[in-house]
């Protein structure tokens, strides 16, 4: 009996310890993350989002996002299910620390469409300026909008025809499918060029 009682007191205190351990960030990372978005979250496949820097509410809300289904990715959804909430804070935390590599814009400088339409936005359509949200720089405000400064162009396109179609709907007030869907091809490539500069 005394034994009985021995291994369940020493099987009580195994499992208080593993909960007590704490997450191990860095070792998710190495075993989910890095095959698409790197190790410092500057991803090298420019279909693949750069997590580098980016704010650390925004990054635990598209986990979530993914995790609940509101935001719509098979391969994302796949790879948070098994993710606790405190799993996903901590690499949002983590992401949201590494230091962003910049990149440049392909064709797409000062006086450029891309660059009315995130400075301006277009007047006839009724589409805000992108720096109304995003700032001047494009880096964004904490737990309101996202950065977008140095993101590859070819993920900013996707995303903006994926709010377009109504395919991505994770979006405050439906603001950036209104705004998307008023955005032609052209005028997508060209914002999503320029947003890939910004410093």
């Amino acid at each position: 009996m005394f034994q009985k009682h021995l291994i369940f007191i020493i099987t009580l205190i195994f499992l208080n310890m593993a909960s007590a351990e704490p997450i191990n960030v860095e070792k998710i990372v190495q075993n989910v993350c890095v095959a698409c978005h790197a190790m410092d979250g500057n991803s090298v496949v420019t279909a693949n989002p750069k997590l580098s820097a980016q704010h650390e509410s925004y990054l635990y809300k598209q986990l979530m996002n993914y995790k609940s289904g509101e935001r719509d990715n098979a391969v994302m959804a796949g790879i948070v299910a098994n993710l606790s909430e405190d799993q996903m804070k901590g690499l949002a935390e983590y992401f949201s620390k590494q230091d962003l590599k910049l990149s440049k814009a392909t064709s797409n400088g000062k006086g450029s469409l891309g660059e009315k339409i995130f400075r301006a936005g277009i007047k006839e359509k009724k589409v805000p300026a992108c720096a109304g949200c995003h700032g001047p720089s494009g880096h964004g405000i904490p737990s309101k909008f996202p950065r977008l400064n140095a993101q590859h162009a070819d993920y900013i396109k996707t995303q903006l025809q994926n709010f377009s179609a109504g395919l991505r709907a994770n979006d405050s007030e439906k603001v950036m499918r209104m705004i998307a869907e008023k955005l032609s091809e052209k005028e997508m490539d060209a914002v999503s060029d320029y947003i890939q500069g910004l410093r």
